[in-house]
């Protein structure tokens, strides 16, 4: 009976064709947008504090997320270094600058100004210059799309040079970060840098790092810097939520993008459930005649649902290769530069796709349920 079912299913073609393309271009608009939205989520949380060296952020208890902060005093870093169970504590600043190059072009670049002495909250991954050159007077480095915007893709050469609130700046590294939500430049220079980099404030702290002792539990420390200090502690992983959270609850963007997936859903189930209904009624003489032969209804619905499962298949496999494909070929395209296909998504499109095949599959079920076998003999 599978194979009396897939010649059913396969007989014609342009609705079969049409079947598996109405699923797969649905798992295709519900990955493809599902995975932009968590890739978004992850470079805005993830770009806005990549700082792998501290576990705990410390913030004014006024701050919205990490672009909206309101500066600390530099007795707040001592206050937070006295804390129990703080074994250091450092300074970064984070601000957006204008910088121009030499022929007057300019961009809205981020700054990040890390302590002086440890240079705890440099960039990870270094592709020209060295780390040890920050020290230099008036040294940055410059993420790699940043780099581009300015000067192309050509060679990077060291030694050029941009300028930050009337101050020359002078590129001594280039690196690869996480690339941040607004597709800004990232520029890294000492904090005793970065305040000559940016207009001057009464305060300038944005945010104090830490780490806790050995053994230690960084809930419990940050707890004990909250008491202490009035001030705002959050873990890395906690710090990751809370820009989450913003974005999700301030934006428009979970709603945009979940109007777009709940399309795809809609449109595949339409597509797949209207052509597997008329499949169905083209074939109803072909029901019949298996009914009259003594075929169980159980039998006709287990036909009925291995096609829908073939379709759902096929069309699962295409719809994610098309999801996949889009990805690695925009790779090299800095506004999508970090995005990718979880399996998470993977999986949730799976589960989106069996439940098109069944809604799809029970339009037709009752017109072979309640079919007659009569209908064979029928002009």
């Amino acid at each position: 009976m599978s194979w009396v079912a897939w010649k059913m299913l396969t007989g014609d073609r342009a609705k079969y064709f049409g079947t598996v393309f109405g699923v797969a271009f649905g798992v295709l608009l519900i990955s493809q947008q599902m995975a932009i939205f968590v890739g978004l989520m992850r470079r805005t949380a993830h770009a806005a504090i990549d700082v792998r060296d501290a576990s705990i952020w410390v913030m004014d208890p006024e701050g919205k997320n990490v672009d909206e902060v309101k500066p600390l005093s530099d007795s707040d870093l001592y206050r937070v270094r006295g804390v129990e169970g703080v074994e250091w504590a450092v300074r970064l600043y984070k601000s957006l600058a204008r910088a121009r190059i030499d022929n007057g072009e300019f961009r809205q670049s981020i700054l990040l100004g890390i302590d002086d002495h440890t240079l705890i909250g440099a960039p990870v991954k270094l592709v020209a210059g060295s780390l040890a050159d920050l020290r230099r007077p008036d040294a940055i480095i410059i993420d790699r799309p940043g780099y581009r915007l300015f000067w192309g893709d050509g060679p990077i050469v060291l030694g050029k040079t941009l300028e930050m609130n009337d101050r020359r700046a002078v590129v001594v590294g280039v690196c690869d970060t996480t690339p941040p939500f607004q597709t800004f430049p990232v520029m890294y220079t000492r904090y005793s840098q970065a305040l000559g980099f940016a207009p001057r404030e009464r305060n300038q702290l944005s945010f104090v790092l830490a780490h806790e002792k050995e053994g230690a539990d960084p809930q419990q420390v940050c707890q004990s810097i909250r008491t202490s200090t009035g001030l705002a502690a959050r873990t890395r992983s906690d710090m990751i939520w809370f820009v989450i959270e913003f974005y999700l609850r301030s934006t428009g963007i979970p709603v945009n993008f979940g109007i777009t997936i709940a399309l795809g859903f809609i449109v595949g189930t339409a597509i797949a459930g209207q052509t597997f209904y008329l499949f169905t009624l083209e074939n109803l003489k072909q029901f019949g005649a298996l009914k009259a032969m003594g075929v169980s209804n159980g039998r006709l619905v287990g036909m009925i649902l291995l096609q829908a499962t073939i379709v759902g298949c096929i069309g699962y496999g295409l719809g994610i290769g098309m999801t996949s494909l889009f990805f690695e070929s925009t790779q090299g395209v800095t506004a999508l530069m970090g995005f990718y296909l979880p399996w998470q998504v993977a999986v949730i499109a799976a589960g989106a796709v069996a439940v098109i095949i069944v809604l799809a599959s029970m339009i037709s079920l009752r017109k072979v349920l309640i079919l007659e076998p009569a209908v064979v003999f029928r002009g």
